[in-house]
């Protein structure tokens, strides 16, 4: 599939006004289909995906915009699939975000690289930045009755665009919708291991026949992903051991990921121990 499309990146840091301009130069540089934040859109249409702008949390936001979720990815590449030959811009904030989007939906390499600062100028650049630090707005470069409809967070309001007196001719009035993420209404949040740790020991401890949880290991696999490893104690009864073990898998699968917004490798259960039930 690589060697049917062109792809290009518009690359710059988060909140310096990329978002505002992706459809300039998209039309610039003759790209039909625009890869931005989880999205695919054409035209100012969103065709597929979903937004990393939805998402809770920072950890699934970053996820998200790097097409980690198979179901997510896997439904932006039949869509290209079908599209195929034609011109892709992936807007990124850094080449190599771009280069792990394209691996990610199996494109080819950007061959050429387009940064924020060839079309906006210092000042402007500098106010996107001041704008996105003091009230945490994003901008989604599609229609506001689109986001609307799928939104979780916050909608301020549509966007006429501002161009500088270097990009002004072919100006693109495309619409545009600004809104306020939920992840940005809580400022920057890190989860360390330790609090994972705890959930998961109040999470194995809930389970019936759980008479103690002796240890709990956490590993991170990569960015986003963990491993737990569980030693419990377990009080003889109606359940097996094996079960028990399963019945704590199934609750940490459900309720780590929900309340962090991380993905889990693996869940191994030790039983540590038995007790008699003295009842």
């Amino acid at each position: 599939m690589a060697g049917e499309f062109k792809v290009l990146a518009f690359v710059g840091p988060a909140g310096t006004g990329k978002s505002q301009r992706t459809h300039f130069i998209a039309r610039q540089f003759g790209a039909s289909y625009i890869i931005d934040d989880g999205l695919l859109i054409k035209d100012g249409k969103i065709v597929c995906g979903k937004s990393a702008k939805t998402e809770q949390n920072q950890v699934r936001a970053i996820r998200r915009a790097l097409f980690e979720f198979p179901d997510h990815r896997d439904q932006v590449k039949r869509v290209l699939e079908k599209a195929a030959p034609c011109t892709i811009l992936i807007v990124a904030t850094s080449p190599g975000m771009a280069v792990k989007i394209c691996r990610q939906l199996s494109l080819p390499e950007p061959e050429r690289y387009i940064y924020i600062e060839e079309v906006a100028t210092r000042e402007e650049i500098e106010q996107a930045l001041r704008e996105r630090h003091t009230k945490k707005q994003h901008v989604i470069p599609v229609a506001y009755v689109q986001v609307r409809r799928n939104f979780a967070g916050k909608v301020v309001g549509r966007l006429k665009t501002f161009w500088s007196a270097r990009v002004r001719s072919g100006l693109d009035d495309a619409e545009k919708t600004i809104v306020r993420p939920p992840f940005s209404y809580y400022g920057q949040v890190e989860i360390g291991p330790y609090a994972i740790e705890q959930i998961v020991r109040h999470v194995a401890s809930l389970v019936t026949q759980v008479d103690e949880v002796k240890d709990v290991k956490v590993k991170t696999e990569e960015e986003g992903v963990v491993s737990v490893n569980v030693s419990i104690v377990v009080t003889a009864g109606k359940y097996t051991f094996m079960e028990v073990g399963n019945k704590v898998q199934r609750r940490i699968f459900a309720v780590l990921p929900f309340l962090t917004g991380l993905d889990l490798n693996e869940i191994n259960v030790l039983i540590g121990g038995w007790k008699r039930n003295n009842d």
